[in-house]
């Protein structure tokens, strides 16, 4: 591809050199010191560190000097420690969820809105988006950024957008034929089962003008990627992100798919060996830890990931100078991504320990049922419930597949069992298991 054919949406920005870029960057940084410390959190945590002014900071690397923070910090500060603005400057909210009931909260004044969505458009454009283009998006609406972000990111690019949201496939394969879709965003595994419902539904392919899809939210394999571009006969693109960060808009692939760039003149990227945090070396896989610098509702400084990731070494071939991330192999956490969807196992242990009747012993399976994940919760009940009547034992598994979709939005099956049924694990409990083989 011929260099005057990459797409770009601010290409003095974008091919900056590293200087340059580390002069945005510096500023940002010392601007996020001075949010953070307005803010109830951060203040006791930066000037326990010695940083009392944002005239500590005096160059990029003295972003060692600043704290980590994790999600459990998060929790922590809900619903306002965080908040570096008066309230009445904050023009929404996102969250996500965390390893309890108490959410993750996110502050957007409007021009942090502006700045994601310009952040989202860009990354569009570097995927080589543009505004004749129609874009369905197929992600949840609401408290979770890949709706809403993403949305407002296309439109600005200028595209016409259809908010489809997630699920009611037959609507969304009318949708793609009657508005002529050219780009959809959604999770591999709904990809690849929207493959199946078009041909299900006796569509044919040629009925359609897809040429793109944008996925995410769900780790995948480069096997799979090309598994669904072989099926839909179309360019699938990765990218990144998260509620904390402003959505997936974070780190996207150019239109040569060797790596995500990372936008460096909105985010500081580190990369750290999870238990020393000291850096790794360009190409030498650790933690990602990111400091966002386009936002001024709500810093967050040295946020711990626990995504596994590298930076690819070298220049990619498109010109940008935004450094590259490696698809992830793997988090430092227990977290389970299920269908797009962040679960942890004390979520579910959460609702099993306020249910009475229930045992200690639980077991978690998940499993790929067609293209989609299915989570099995196995739990042991008391003797005396295990002697109760079977309505009795049919409303306790009800309730708890309530309970648990309430929490984490995925409704499991309940398999309930009767008292010592599940093996007892040698030292560390094995609550987990995880079935998925990805192509």
């Amino acid at each position: 591809m011929a260099e005057q054919d990459v797409p770009f949406r601010d290409k003095k920005i974008e091919t900056a050199s590293r200087e340059e870029l580390e002069k945005v960057q510096l500023a940002g940084l010392k601007k996020q010191v001075e949010n953070g410390l307005k803010t109830p959190f951060y203040r006791d945590r930066l000037i326990k560190a010695g940083i009392t002014s944002p005239d500590a900071i005096t160059k990029v690397s003295d972003i060692r000097l600043l704290p980590f923070t994790t999600k459990n910090d998060l929790r922590e500060a809900y619903p306002f420690g965080l908040l570096a603005v008066p309230k009445e400057e904050v023009v929404r909210i996102h969250a996500s969820s965390g390893t309890t009931g108490t959410p993750t909260v996110i502050y957007l004044t409007q021009n942090d809105l502006n700045l994601a969505s310009d952040t989202m458009a860009r990354s569009l454009t570097a995927a080589g988006g543009t505004r004749s283009d129609i874009i369905q998006n197929m992600m949840t609406y609401g408290l979770f950024t890949g709706g809403l972000c993403f949305h407002y990111g296309a439109e600005l690019m200028g595209a016409m957008v259809i908010p489809t949201s997630a699920g009611n496939t037959i609507r969304q394969l009318k949708f793609m034929k009657d508005f002529g879709t050219t780009i959809i965003h959604a999770t591999p595994s709904y990809l690849l089962h929207l493959h199946a419902a078009i041909e299900s539904a006796g569509y044919s392919f040629e009925d359609l003008k897809l040429r793109k899809a944008i996925t995410g939210a769900e780790p995948h394999s480069e096997e799979l990627r090309c598994k669904i571009q072989d099926k839909l006969g179309i360019e699938v693109y990765n990218c990144y992100g998260m509620s904390e960060m402003n959505g997936p808009g974070l780190a996207f692939e150019c239109i040569y798919r060797a790596g995500m760039h990372v936008w460096e003149d909105r985010y500081i990227m580190e990369i750290v060996n999870p238990e020393t945090l000291e850096p790794v070396p360009d190409g030498e896989t650790g933690e990602l830890i990111l400091t966002i610098l386009c936002r001024d509702a709500m810093p967050l400084i040295r946020y711990r990931t626990r995504d596994l990731t590298r930076i690819i070494p070298g220049t990619c071939e498109c010109g940008r100078t935004h450094r590259r991330i490696a698809r992830f192999t793997g988090r430092t956490d227990d977290m389970l991504i299920i269908n797009g969807v962040n679960v942890f196992p004390s979520q579910i242990e959460e609702v099993l320990l306020r249910t009475h009747g229930v045992g200690a012993s639980y077991f978690i399976t998940v499993e790929k049922k067609g293209v989609l994940d299915k989570m099995t919760v196995q739990v042991e009940i008391t003797p005396e419930m295990f002697a109760d009547d079977a309505r009795v034992i049919h409303a306790l598994k009800d309730r708890l597949c309530q309970e648990m979709a309430a929490l984490i939005t995925i409704r499991p099956t309940i398999i309930i069992k009767q008292p010592g049924s599940i093996p007892i694990s040698e030292g560390k409990a094995k609550r987990v298991e995880d079935l998925r083989n990805l192509p």
